[in-house]
């Protein structure tokens, strides 16, 4: 749908449904990186300890998108919010790098983590589901900033799947350097993330400019999406 066809009224609903949809998303990964936190140190998994941080992250990506949509933010205060969650991702990457190869070379073994592969299986069935709201939303919208959070959530689906993978791994036959090399997966993927972020490279999906619009601007809602 063209975002020159919105109306007033449906572009403040697509609008009410982006924030809605960022709080659901923080609150749901503030609750996620507290459990994977507590469990990975009891487990001493690295994996679990960066998926913990990465949910952070993600909370820092929905407070951006919860900042915009809760007034007018100028495109350079939103540019310098997506540099710092570029940032934390290269922040997080070295820590779990770090940490994952200590694990690996001096024989750190991790814990089996009932707790953690549940988290795990919880986050795979409720994460799509925001992922697949969010881009609705934002295609319907034209905004880059919901966009680029859906593929903030869709990471953290990504990195749920090799979580699950790791620590069932090593629950199952005792392959703890499966935790390890998960964390370096999670490390690699929060590197391309944060690369991403940095650039402001998040404007893939979003709603194609209009053939009659004249102002690109105003065609993608004030977001900007529309550039390349």
């Amino acid at each position: 749908m063209s975002t020159a066809l919105l109306t007033p009224e449906r572009r403040a609903v697509l609008s009410r449904r982006s924030l809605w949809l960022a709080y659901a998303t923080a609150g749901y990964n503030l609750l996620e990186g507290l459990v994977a936190l507590v469990a990975g140190a009891a487990a001493s998994s690295t994996a679990l300890i960066g998926f913990g941080l990465d949910s952070f992250v993600e909370v820092s990506s929905a407070a951006v998108l919860i900042w915009q949509f809760r007034s007018r933010v100028p495109e350079d205060r939103e540019r310098l919010a997506l540099r710092l969650i570029g940032a934390s991702f290269f922040a997080l990457a070295a820590w779990v790098t770090v940490d994952a190869l200590r694990s690996l070379f001096t024989g750190g073994d991790a814990d089996a983590s009932p707790v953690g592969i549940g988290l795990a299986v919880a986050s795979l069935l409720v994460m799509p589901l925001l992922v697949r709201a969010k881009r609705r939303t934002g295609r319907e919208l034209g905004s880059a900033t919901v966009m680029a959070d859906s593929t903030q959530t869709m990471l953290c689906t990504y990195l749920s799947a090799v979580l699950l993978v790791g620590l069932v791994l090593n629950a199952l036959w005792g392959w703890s350097w499966a935790d390890s090399v998960a964390g370096l997966v999670i490390a690699g993927v929060a590197v391309k993330e944060g690369v991403a972020a940095w650039r402001g490279e998040h404007c893939d999906d979003c709603a194609p400019l209009p053939a009659d619009a004249t102002d690109e601007a105003e065609a993608c809602g004030g977001d900007g999406c529309c550039t390349s």
